[in-house]
């Protein structure tokens, strides 16, 4: 299990970013679950779990409105093939890890994949 952050973004482009990893994962999250913003002008955290399997489906392209940072949380190989599914819809870049002996964390800034 992948636990998965999303901060600094607009609720259409974590819905976009949810909807890409719920293509290619089982997740704890519904079918037609949209993001939404809390009132208060406090900054808001998305967070779903995914079970990334080793069978999944592809996705292409996707873009995003604007910059999302993303951290996943899990086991490395769990963390790992769920990076794989992001860097196939967007640009992904690492802004930071921390590991420990059963789990490790990444820190990721998610763009529109360049033509």
């Amino acid at each position: 299990m992948v636990t998965v952050s999303l901060t600094a973004t607009s609720p259409e482009d974590v819905t976009t970013v949810f909807d890409v990893l719920r293509t290619a994962f089982p997740t704890d999250r519904p079918a037609r679950s949209v993001a939404q913003d809390q009132s208060g002008g406090r900054p808001s955290v998305w967070t779903a779990e995914f079970e990334p399997t080793e069978d999944r489906i592809t996705t292409g392209p996707t873009a995003l409105e604007g910059a999302v940072s993303a951290t996943l949380q899990g086991g490395y190989v769990a963390v790992d093939r769920l990076r794989a599914a992001l860097d196939g819809a967007f640009t992904v870049n690492e802004a930071g890890t921390a590991s420990g002996d059963q789990e490790k964390e990444v820190d990721l800034r998610l763009l529109t994949k360049a033509d």
